[in-house]
């Protein structure tokens, strides 16, 4: 079922050409490169994360809205990213993100490299908190 699934977007993508479509395609893409390339940081709390451990799914480098999210839990709708030195000269751009994700009902929650690192069990747990108040079981 899924092959065909993946089969016929490939078709249409080759049918189609520029637009829209191009550029969710690109971002896709770019997130297929992401998973296969984590940072030490993402790969660790994607550990923690994977298989439920927190009785929540996650996705990692999922797309929403044309952008491409560290980790996203869609029953709870929350985003994590993990910002690393490069978020530091790119928070305007970072906060026009967060803020169109919150328009679209989207929670997003940040932690810097250093955090995630010094306290993972402590990050887990507010992700965890989170994931719990915004739960609609």
């Amino acid at each position: 079922m899924r092959r065909r699934t993946i089969m016929r977007r490939r078709e249409v993508g080759e049918r189609r050409s520029g637009g829209p479509w191009a550029a969710a395609q690109e971002k896709l893409e770019l997130a297929r490169e992401m998973r296969a390339s984590p940072t030490s940081t993402e790969r660790q709390l994607w550990e923690a994360l994977r298989r439920s451990a927190l009785g929540f799914k996650f996705r990692r480098q999922h797309v929403i809205a044309g952008y491409v999210v560290d980790f996203y839990c869609p029953a709870c709708r929350l985003a994590i990213e993990v910002d690393g030195p490069s978020h530091d000269v790119r928070t305007e751009l970072d906060e026009r993100r967060d803020a169109h994700l919150t328009r679209l009902g989207v929670t997003v929650l940040r932690f810097s490299d250093a955090r995630v690192n010094a306290d993972r069990s402590r990050v887990l747990r507010e992700i965890r908190q989170r994931c719990l108040a915004a739960d609609p079981r």
